[in-house]
């Protein structure tokens, strides 16, 4: 199968990728730099030049491949307190990528959750703002796509992780001198390791069916506050509770600290044999490759 993804350069490709090439896929991966080229070839893809802006050349790589997996995103307009700016252009790509498989059959490959019928869960699944995205690229299903949803879990955590939910609140303890969770802390975020990750995208291309979701967490939730006291063990800091009213002071650039849901892949692994085999997140953390840089 031939596979263009974006975000080739990323976190989640640096799994991705090598996992397709490794089952002889044959990828192709979008890179904007020479920097991003060269990290792409060493994962083991051929490299496409360009960028998320043009337009045409989406449509370009997309009509060539098998599938598209589109995992780009804007992640640093959500710190500059830009996060809607970023939806508007991920959903002008999506619905770019959609267009040029509509009718074809081929696989196209998004993040995001659907509404479940659970109330509750979908009122925070419609809160984040990518929520439409992940609704756009499910209307091409009644198109002729092969469209496919995976919800990566919040905490995606590996070696590799430079920019996530990890970093982010090592980065926020070290220069404020706590390690902080919002509250009493009982708030969960799901987990899972990176490897996990990549290899349920290999088995989503090659097995699932369109208008599939597919989750996948390893760990349906991890309470904040536990993250954040072995994240105050390891840097030798106190973990405290940060009042509602100071979060924002507290946690700037970060309007995640609050987030509290959970992901249960049990469908998922029933329907694709998938089983993650990576560490934990709390076990990760242990490990100490995240506190070995900064």
């Amino acid at each position: 199968m031939r596979v263009f993804v974006t975000g080739a350069s990323g976190h989640i490709a640096s799994a991705v990728i090598p996992e397709l090439v490794g089952a002889g896929h044959e990828v192709t991966g979008l890179a904007r730099s020479d920097a991003s080229a060269a990290v792409v070839r060493a994962l083991g893809a051929e490299v496409r030049c360009g960028d998320l802006d043009d337009l045409a050349g989406l449509r370009e790589a997309a009509a060539d491949a098998d599938a598209v997996v589109h995992l780009a995103f804007d992640h640093d307009a959500i710190a500059a307190g830009k996060f809607a700016d970023a939806v508007t252009a991920d959903l002008t790509v999506v619905r770019t990528l959609g267009e040029a498989l509509a009718g074809t059959g081929k696989a196209l490959v998004g993040v995001g959750l659907t509404r479940t019928g659970d109330p509750e869960r979908d009122a925070v699944i419609a809160a984040n703002p990518r929520s439409a995205v992940a609704r756009e690229l499910t209307a091409f299903t009644g198109r002729e796509v092969r469209t496919l949803l995976v919800a990566i879990p919040p905490v995606t955590h590996s070696a590799r992780d430079r920019t996530g939910f990890v970093p982010t609140l090592i980065r926020i303890a070290r220069d404020t001198g706590v390690s902080g969770y919002l509250g009493d802390g009982a708030n969960r975020w799901p987990a899972g390791h990176v490897l996990d990750v990549g290899r349920l995208y290999r088995l989503a291309l090659e097995k699932a069916p369109a208008g599939s979701q597919l989750c996948a967490a390893a760990e349906e939730g991890v309470t904040v506050r536990e993250i954040a006291e072995t994240i105050g063990r390891r840097l030798g800091l106190p973990a405290v509770s940060v009042p509602a009213e100071r979060a924002a002071e507290h946690f700037k650039g970060f309007p995640f600290i609050g987030l509290d849901i959970t992901m249960s892949s049990a469908d998922t692994r029933r329907s694709l044999g998938w089983e993650p085999v990576r560490p934990g997140l709390v076990a990760d953390l242990e490990d100490g490759h995240y506190f070995t840089t900064g």
